[in-house]
């Protein structure tokens, strides 16, 4: 049996829809609901500024909220070093403010200007001096994966085989094909995001909850409780069962 416990899936920079989705879960669970969200708070939408500031205030306020890292999150944590840190699992050919991950516009939030004429170095400065550091510090807070009941929450999934103990981060965050593919039951139910889907879906094993907030679509927003799921929707639940 598992208390009551909601999960956002990637948010993406989109304020208007994580207010949207707090609000259907204080309406449904109240303040003190516990919530996970499965990172990926940054990156294509407008306002990922805003994003964070929502989320440090539930923080701060000690809202009973648990913030996972995405792949997003590290990409702009290790931009955010003294010295900018590439991620190693990227493409050559691909870097943080690429316009398909979206650095760009996160950094325009802060009113940062990115512009392939631009040298990274001053791009960087301004960064660093437009960054407010309490932003900086809860992008090194954030958690990997997190254990509630019979559910196990990580942004990209899990490594199958592999004890969930032992999950490395680079898995945790950017684990694809290996994970998807998987159809044998794992030691819990994976709550995750990171891939998008057309909409929220429970494929048995795990529950992808990215329903393409970064690319304009809703955000999606679960309820699990004692082994069942329920999507929030402003007509309130609606149970989300395994796909046959």
């Amino acid at each position: 049996m598992t208390g009551p416990v909601y999960a956002i899936g990637d948010i993406h920079g989109q304020l208007a829809e994580l207010d949207r989705v707090l609000a259907l879960i204080e309406a449904d669970g109240g303040p003190d609901a516990k919530v996970v969200f499965l990172g990926d708070y940054t990156d294509r939408g407008p306002d990922s500024r805003g994003v964070l500031d929502r989320l440090i205030d539930g923080q701060t306020a000690k809202r009973n909220w648990v913030f996972l890292m995405g792949n997003h999150d590290r990409l702009f944590r290790l931009f955010m070093e003294p010295v900018p840190l590439r991620d190693p699992y990227l493409m050559v050919e691909l870097y943080w403010m690429h316009p398909r991950l979206g650095g760009d516009t996160t950094l325009a939030s802060y009113g940062v200007e990115v512009t392939r004429t631009r040298r990274e170095k001053f791009v960087h400065r301004e960064a660093l001096d437009a960054v407010p550091q309490a932003h900086v510090d809860f992008l090194h807070s954030l958690e990997v994966s997190h254990t509630h009941g019979d559910l196990f929450f990580a942004h990209a999934g899990i490594r199958p085989g592999v004890p969930l103990a032992d999950q490395t981060e680079e898995d945790l965050i950017w684990i694809r094909k290996e994970f998807h593919v998987a159809t044998d039951a794992h030691p819990k139910l994976i709550v995750h995001g990171h891939t998008p889907t057309e909409q929220a879906t429970h494929y048995g094993n795990r529950v992808n909850l990215d329903a393409g907030a970064g690319y304009g679509k809703p955000l999606a927003v679960a309820l699990f409780e004692d082994g069942r799921v329920w999507e929030l929707t402003a007509r309130g639940r609606q149970e989300l069962l395994p796909r046959e």
